[in-house]
């Protein structure tokens, strides 16, 4: 059992792998709206650890999950965006006494 990171590109990337198949390295990366070289530096972290194969043809790169044991852990780390009430601010009354005695 390979356990992955929740909230991680990498289990982004293998959810992807499930759902659809065969998919290039290109449709990856655009569907997680990430760089090329960041989409490669994930991909390749995975084929060393034995999740996936990169088959490399001459014009594309596909993309293959070789095991399918797959555990996520830990919580997301993104937070829901709370959107506060804006209120009106009460504006300071002035002062007319004399400053000093």
């Amino acid at each position: 059992m390979i356990e992955i990171i929740s909230g991680t590109i990498d289990e982004r990337i293998i959810k992807i792998l499930q759902k659809a198949y065969p998919i290039t390295v290109k449709e990856i990366k655009n569907k997680l709206n990430i760089s090329m070289a960041l989409t490669f530096r994930s991909l390749k972290k995975m084929q060393a650890k034995g999740i996936l194969a990169l088959d490399i043809l001459p014009d594309k790169t596909f993309v293959r999950l070789l095991r399918h044991d797959f555990s996520f852990v830990g919580k997301k780390c993104q937070r829901k965006f709370k959107k506060h009430k804006s209120s009106k601010r009460q504006q300071k009354k002035e002062y007319d006494g004399n400053m000093f005695g």
